[in-house]
């Protein structure tokens, strides 16, 4: 398999991972490639970028099967309001496209939130950087290697 710019990096700064590879013709969700990875879906993970109303950048890490909470997003980067990057722009910011992109090893260094809710975890699955890669690695390895933070900022069910 060839590298990815984000396995590179975690190469370079000896952080233990595994990659895994799925069929990515089949234009699987975020909820599939958990089920294809045997995984439950709190395991998968997904990044998403911001844009805030000052055009500020900012990287928010959530499971696939929740919703990046736009007002928790806003608030732990210090912003009125926050939107979702267009999907135009993702690959000129970040170097990866919609589907393969990875927190780790993008063009520019953006804000970084991980859910809380990885914290818990021996290891999560993020964007390896390629549509069909996925790499399983320690939250905390996550977390040094984008200088990131752990913060709730997924959507809470309501119940009815």
């Amino acid at each position: 398999m060839k590298k990815t710019n984000a396995m590179r990096l975690l190469d370079a700064a000896g952080v233990k991972y595994e990659e895994f590879e799925y069929d990515a013709s089949l234009g699987i969700s975020g909820v599939d490639v958990a089920h294809t990875l045997n995984e439950d879906e709190r395991m998968v993970f997904k990044t998403l970028v911001t844009e805030t109303n000052k055009g500020e950048h900012f990287v928010f890490i959530v499971p696939v099967a929740m919703e990046l909470d736009l007002k928790k997003a806003a608030k732990a980067a210090g912003a009125k309001k926050m939107d979702m990057l267009k999907q135009k722009d993702l690959l000129p910011l970040t170097g990866y496209v919609h589907g393969g992109c990875s927190p780790i090893g993008m063009k520019t260094k953006l804000g970084t939130f991980i859910d809380a809710s990885a914290m818990d975890k021996e290891y999560i699955y993020v964007s390896g950087g390629k549509i069909g890669l996925q790499i399983k690695i320690s939250p905390e390895d996550l977390i040094k290697l984008t200088d990131g933070a752990a913060i709730d900022i997924v959507k809470t069910a309501v119940l009815q």
